[in-house]
Parts: structure tokens; C-alpha cells; sequence
């Protein structure tokens, strides 16, 4: 898979992909936004922990505003790609190794609106918090829905799917609708009363209810894939954490949406919504913890086996955030102090990946390696 394993050079490629001076954005992938999204997840998640200590606040607002920045610069040269390398972003489409990463760009759009406005207020306002947020909730929304139905329908229709290649990455495309519901509920109250605020509410568990299925059907695969072909690739088993994505997003998703349901739905609704809330997101957290260990066991077997760094890494992060927003939102609603905890000790666990993840991508920009194209696409050298 060219664009997530590690492809050192020594001849970094130019601009139109030949040796020369430097990295080219022809090999820059969809998967890079993985980096925005897990950088904002660390805002996101934090402020939704039980902590209070001084410092915190101001902390997660440099790490939005970090994630933003580094939005604006992806979406630059992602923009530049598809302008100067039309082929090899066309290549990427009709690369079922590549082409779910498309799913990436509308969870990154997510979420960083998403911190605007849970920690960007504090520096732009509440009413440009909301505009932002607003702008970049919908844009990521639609994103994400010509991801979840286009990305499919390559597979069927012009990807060419070997048996025993399922994997995690089939998620990413699946599990964007369920952002956007898990984060649309923040911006309920913003809207007028009465139908507005009812229609952004339902319409958030309806796409709750569509990335929810997909991923009930797709999940199985994964797993048989794992358990009748064995371990996945060194390079990919990162990935294997982002079966955590939807455990962890749609069990946020209910406790936000029965968060924003109080006077928008009719009593009986929002008491049913709460109920919800706790009956499905203990269950799938479990679950969630259950898979956690056997990601974080194959993990080691597969660095005891050489795993180098690549960019799945950033595969650890915004899934395990998706985990503490969970946690954090049963601890809401069941008044658990253990819930609270659990939150809290993923939350240094995803600081330390996100920091891990992000040192080794600097040094990697910095050498130029995570640009170069990959060994097969390298140019051969002729004898004098």
C-alpha cells in the first residue's frame, strides 16, 4: 500500500514525481487527514473529561488550534494534488487499499469543527464558533455521505477485491455518518426552536442508524479475515484500532443526542433517548475494551516482529479518542465515577500515541521519506 508503509529514499522526489531536491504532494494520500483528526481529538476528548486542573483549558486550545492549522495546510496540498497529479489521484480512487481513506477528509473537517466549538469559543466567540462549526459540520457531512455510498460502490463496481483482504480500513468510509451524528447535537440549540432543532436531532440518529448497519455488516469480515488468514501485514496492524471508531463514536453519539433532546422531542422521547443512552453505550464500550486488548496484543506481536513506523500509527489516536468521549458520556448519564476514571486513563494513552505518532511524522517531513515515492514506483538507476 503505497501511501501508508514506510517509503524511505534517498533521492526524495521533485514536484512532477521525478528525483531531485525535494518531497512531492504526488504521493501525499487521503490518509494524512488521519493526522488532523487525531490531533483534534485530543481537544475534543479533553474537554469532555472530569478534570479540572489549571493549565487544561488553555492546552486543549492550542492543540485545536494546531489541528486547524494543520487542516488548512492538508486541504492546500491535497488541493494541489488533485490540480498538478490528476492520474495519481485518480489511481488512489480505484485503489481499494486507498480509496477508504477517503473518509478521512470528512472526519477531519468534523473534527476540528467539533473543537471550534467545544474549545475555539473561548478564542474566536461563541457566535463565530457556531458559524464555523456549522459550516464545517455540513460540509463534513456531505463528505462524508458521498464517502460512505461512493466508496461502496467503487468497491463493487470497479475494485477488484481479493479473498482474505478485508480490512479495518473498510471502516473509515462507514464510520463518517456516525461523526457527524455524534457532533451535529452540539449545534441543536444553536438552531431555532421547534421543527429546526427537531430535524437535526432525528436526522443525527438517522445517520447514527446508517453507519451503525454498515458497520454490523462489515465488521464480521474483518474479523473472519483475521481469524482464516492470520495477522495483518506489519505495516497495517495499527489499523486494527480503527474497529474502535464506531464502538466508541456511536456510544458518544446516543449520550449526545440524549444530552440535546430535552425540549426538543416530546417528554416520553427524551426520556426514551436517556434510557438509550446507557442500555446501548455500556454494552458496546465493553465490547469496545474487549477489542482494545486484542488490537493492543496483536500491536506487540507485530513490533516483536519489526514493525516500523508508517502512518497507520495515527490509526492508534482518534479512534481510542472516540473511547474517552464514550466513557465520558456514560459517566454523564450514569453519575459513575468509574466511567470518569476510564476516561481519563485512555485520555494518557492518547496523549502519548498522538505524541508518539506526531514526533515520528515531523522527523519523517523533516527527511523527506514520507513523501518519496514508494520503492516499486521509484525510478531505476542505470550503470554508467
Amino acid at each position: 500500500m503505497p501511501t501508508l508503509a514506510p517509503t524511505p529514499s534517498r533521492n526524495p522526489a521533485t514536484s512532477d514525481g521525478s528525483p531531485g531536491t525535494g518531497p512531492s504532494v504526488r504521493h501525499l494520500g487521503p490518509n494524512w487527514y488521519a493526522a488532523v483528526m487525531g490531533t483534534a481529538i485530543v481537544a475534543n476528548a479533553g474537554a469532555t473529561l472530569p478534570l479540572a486542573a489549571p493549565g487544561l483549558r488553555t492546552a486543549y486550545r492550542v492543540v485545536w488550534a494546531l489541528s486547524a492549522l494543520m487542516l488548512l495546510t492538508l486541504l492546500a496540498a491535497r488541493t494541489a494534488h488533485w490540480i498538478r497529479h490528476r492520474d495519481q489521484a485518480r489511481r488512489h480512487l480505484l485503489d481499494p487499499t486507498v480509496a477508504p481513506f477517503y473518509g478521512c477528509l470528512s472526519m477531519a473537517l468534523l473534527a476540528v469543527g467539533g473543537g471550534t466549538l467545544a474549545v475555539g469559543k473561548d478564542v474566536l466567540g461563541e457566535p463565530a464558533a457556531v458559524a464555523a462549526d456549522a459550516v464545517l459540520w455540513s460540509v463534513g457531512t456531505l463528505v462524508g455521505l458521498a464517502a460512505a455510498a461512493g466508496i461502496p460502490y467503487l468497491m463493487v463496481v470497479r475494485h477488484r477485491i481479493t479473498e482474505g483482504s478485508a480490512s479495518p480500513v473498510w471502516l473509515l468510509p462507514l464510520v463518517a455518518p456516525m461523526v457527524s451524528a455524534a457532533l451535529g447535537p452540539a449545534l441543536v440549540p444553536h438552531l431555532p426552536p421547534g421543527q429546526p432543532r427537531e430535524t437535526l436531532l432525528l436526522g443525527c440518529y438517522a445517520l447514527f442508524g446508517m453507519s451503525l448497519l454498515m458497520t454490523v455488516l462489515v465488521l464480521p469480515l474483518v474479523l473472519s479475515r483475521l481469524i482464516h488468514h492470520g495477522p495483518l501485514p506489519l505495516a497495517l496492524t495499527p489499523t486494527l484500532f480503527l474497529v474502535l471508531g464506531p464502538l466508541g463514536q456511536s456510544t458518544t453519539a446516543v449520550n449526545n443526542l440524549a444530552d440535546a433532546a430535552p425540549g426538543v422531542v416530546v417528554p416520553s422521547y427524551a426520556h426514551a433517548m436517556s434510557a438509550f443512552a446507557v442500555l446501548y453505550g455500556v454494552p458496546v464500550l465493553g465490547f469496545a475494551l474487549l477489542w482494545l486488548v486484542l488490537a493492543t496484543a496483536l500491536v506487540v506481536r507485530a513490533v516483536r516482529h519489526g514493525m516500523g513506523f508508517a502512518m497507520t500509527w495515527w490509526g492508534f489516536t482518534f479512534p481510542l479518542g472516540t473511547c474517552i468521549t464514550g466513557a465520558a458520556g456514560l459517566a454523564r448519564h450514569t453519575g459513575l465515577t468509574a466511567f470518569g476514571w476510564l476516561a481519563t486513563a485512555l485520555f494518557a494513552l492518547l496523549v502519548t500515541a498522538v505524541v508518539v505518532a506526531g514526533t515520528r511524522t515531523a522527523h519523517g517531513l523533516l527527511r523527506g521519506t514520507l513523501l518519496a515515492p514508494p520503492p516499486a514506483a521509484a525510478p531505476r538507476r542505470t550503470a554508467a
